[in-house]
This record gives C-alpha cells, structure tokens and sequence, in this order.
C-alpha cells in the first residue's frame, strides 16, 4: 500500500518514482470511470486548496452536443500558430488518459502527469474524506489539467465540458471566452429531454461579461443561450449572422474553406478534415481565437498565420483514415446528430463503391436511429460490443441492425478483432481488381474507435 503521510517534494518524488504511472492510471480508475456525481463544491474544495491554478491563466471554455473536441483542437492550433503556449483538456480519450491533458498540442509525459497527480492525491484525499461523496475520475482528471496548466505554464487554456455545462467539473474557471457548438438530443438521462432544457444546461457555462461564440441552433436551444447572454451581460457572436463559412470545396487530404471572421475574410484555408460539419467547426474555432486576441470589425488577423494553424490541425477518430486497401475509417459518432454529419461527409468526400460498417454502441444510446441513418451508405454491418461496462451486448444490438438492414446484411462478432476481420473479408469480397473504392467504418462510439485504433495503429 502506497504511504501518503509523506507530503514534502521529496517524498512526492520518492513515491512517482516507485509507483510510477501505471499505479496512478490504477488509482484514478478506482474512482469509478463512468461515475459521475454534477457538484461543483468539491472541485472547488480541492482547486482552493491547489491555491486556485485555474485563476493563473486564461481560459476559452468549449460546450455543446457534438464538435466539441474538433474545435478546441482547432482553437489549440491556431493560438500556438499565433506564438501562444497553450494547454488543452478534452475527454474522453481514446488510448491514454495523457491525451485528455495537453501541452503545446502534445499529450503530457507519464511523468509529468504521475509527478502532478502525486501532488493533488493528497489533497484530493482531504476533500474526499470531508464529501459525502469522493471526487469523481473526471473531478480528478480537470484538477490535474488546471495544475498541469499552472505549472507549465500556459498562456491559454482550451478547456472542453466533460458532460453538460453548469454543473461540469470544467465550469470553475468562468471563461471569458465561451464557444457554443451544435447541440442536439444526447445523455438526456442527465440533461433533460428537450433541445430547451439541454441548452439552458450547457449555457450554464456563460459567465458575466463573457464573449460567447455560438454555432448555428434550432430556435428551441438557441432561445436559452440568448436568454442566459442577456441575464448576464455576456456578448454573443453568431454563427450565420456574425462569421460562418462563405464556401467550402472538398479537397485532397480535407477541404478548402472561405470563411468569414470577426474581423474580414480568410480565404484560400485548408483545413485537413472532411465534412461539412468540420467546416462549420473551423468557423466556430476561428472565431473564438479572434475574440480572444482581440480581432473585430477594425482588426483581422494574420490570414498567413490563420492558414498555418488549421494546416496543422488534426482530430484523431473523426474520419481518421488508418489503414487503406480497403481505406478503413475510425469515426466517433455516437448520436444521432453526430451520425448525420459522418454520413453526409461520406456522401460527399468518400466515393465507396462498397461500404461495410463495424459498429458498437453504448447501451444508453439511441442505436436504432444510429443505424436508419448508416442503412442507406453501407452495403453490411457487423456489430459487436465494445470494451465499455455501457456497452450494448452484440446479439441486442444485431435484433436491432436486423429490423433495419435485414438480416442477410447483418453479421455479429463478440469482440472486436473478429469484427473488423470480418468486416474487412466482406468488403474485400466480389470485388474485381483493385480495393481502391473499398471501405471498412468503424463507428457508434469514441470507446468502439478507441478500440478499433489500439488494434489498427500498431
């Protein structure tokens, strides 16, 4: 057992260097993965008692249903092209917890990420002791992010909602810059059953004299965000009103985009991701750095530098391309809303001639839209069930695919490595001469790419 009666530098060190970081990602799983507790109280017991390391920077606050890690990954590009040091939190993540904490657009080292937990385990130990309930694994993982951020330290940080907004661990820091992405129908277990009560949760993120830039909504979840604009005194920017995209043209490798800023137009901006939804995404990110460095009605940005940012960005399992001959791509989508966008992408950029799905989903969600809406691009799916506690068994989710596709279009593999062996087999069959317009799309959740990426990434 693991002494923690010693709190001095040393025997902090003494300890990381003994347990290492295999023995903190054991730690931080003993907290419960999926456990979630909306509170804020004890965050902020334990962020006090840090001495508040998220006041040491400022902060661009990311919400919404779907988008959200694309544009703060694209914000990150772009302020770093700008000369900033950034840090940046997402989640969840899809091989190691490091990913969710990044610096300068790389994951934390393992020991920079042991040394710091081993800093606030102590004190995390305190505020549990206090609670009635200990701190959660995402409670946990943001307090290491704000440290992490502190003592780097950064110049920004870009921080995503874990879950929601005004009750979200994340929602400490009271941003003075808040990005709204779509927001649609998703975890209505814990936000509501209405597009309505859903934003008015995630508007929960805006703070007084914040600048909130906001993607286009249906009037039912714009009403909230405006509302809660006013109530506040927070400046909101627009989607379609105030910056968007002009035009957009698929291109090799992405798509070519002319946007409209805060403060002119940026054309000629590749950006290295497919969809129109990413192209909205861009828009969205483009327009929270300017708001953040200043630019407006009477100042642009450098379009140079603009251009260089969204040149560098990437989102792995959106779309990612990981293996070709068949192309097989590893996509996270995981609502309904989210599957539209992954869809309508593949229509436009991909010319498959023949599609097979892998898909595993999250017992939670809504699996039979997710397959109406893959029925009409994929010629067969094989469904599985993916390492999640939440997962949906294969042979429930195959009653499902079955009503759907038909049973003679559904094939059901237990674990992964079959599925996409399988799937592979079936794209690559009657296929005359080259697999060129042959593909293999894993999707139906981060947890199921996530999966998919540790087998096809080594």
């Amino acid at each position: 057992m693991t002494d923690h009666t010693d709190t001095s530098t040393a025997g902090r060190a003494s300890r990381a260097a003994q347990t290492g970081f295999a023995a903190v990602e054991a730690e931080l799983a003993g907290r419960g993965f999926t456990r979630m507790v909306f509170e804020l109280d004890r965050i902020a017991a334990l962020l006090d008692l840090l001495g508040s390391p998220q006041r040491a920077y400022p902060s661009i606050h990311l919400t919404g249903t779907n988008g959200k890690t694309s544009t703060a990954r694209m914000i990150d590009s772009l302020l770093r092209a700008f000369g900033l040091h950034t840090g940046r939190y997402t989640s969840p993540h899809l091989e190691t917890v490091r990913e969710r904490i990044s610096l300068d657009g790389e994951p934390v080292d393992e020991e920079r990420f042991t040394a710091t937990y081993r800093e606030v385990e102590p004190l995390a130990e305190l505020v549990d002791a206090r609670s009635a309930e200990p701190l959660t694994y995402f409670d946990m993982t943001t307090a290491l992010a704000f440290a992490t951020f502190a003592d780097a330290p950064v110049d920004v940080a870009v921080v995503e909602v874990g879950l929601g907004g005004a009750e979200d661990s994340t929602n400490v820091i009271q941003a003075g810059v808040c990005v709204l992405t779509p927001i649609g129908l998703d975890h209505t277990e814990f936000l509501g059953d209405t597009l309505q009560d859903i934003a008015l949760a995630k508007a929960g993120i805006i703070h007084p004299g914040a600048t909130v830039l906001c993607a286009a909504q249906e009037e039912e979840a714009a009403r909230p965000i405006l509302e809660r604009c006013a109530e506040v005194g927070a400046t909101v920017a627009r989607e379609g009103v105030e910056f968007g995209v002009l035009r957009r043209a698929v291109a090799v490798g992405g798509q070519m985009l002319s946007i409209q800023g805060l403060g002119g137009v940026y054309d000629e901006v590749f950006v290295p991701l497919h969809g129109a939804h990413q192209a909205q995404n861009a828009a969205v990110a483009l327009a929270a750095v300017e708001a953040f460095l200043g630019a407006g009605a009477k100042r642009q940005l450098d379009v140079e530098t603009v251009r260089e940012g969204f040149a560098t960005a990437t989102s792995p399992g959106r779309l990612e391309r990981v293996r070709t001959a068949p192309t097989i791509l590893l996509d996270g989508a995981h609502n309904p809303h989210g599957m539209a966008a992954t869809v309508a992408a593949l229509q436009e950029e991909f010319a498959f001639s023949k599609l097979v799905a892998v898909l595993g989903v999250l017992a939670d969600k809504d699996a039979a839209s997710l397959l109406e809406l893959l029925e009409p691009v994929v010629d067969q799916v094989v469904v599985t069930r993916n390492s999640s506690p939440r997962a949906m068994p294969a042979r429930e989710l195959a009653a499902l695919a079955a009503e759907v596709f038909g049973p003679d279009r559904v094939e059901v593999a237990e674990e992964m490595p079959d599925a996409i062996e399988v799937a592979v087999t079936l794209a690559e069959e009657d296929v005359p001469g080259e697999l060129a317009g042959v593909g293999v799309l894993v999707t139906g959740s981060v947890v199921t790419v996530a999966d998919a990426r540790r087998l096809l990434k080594r």
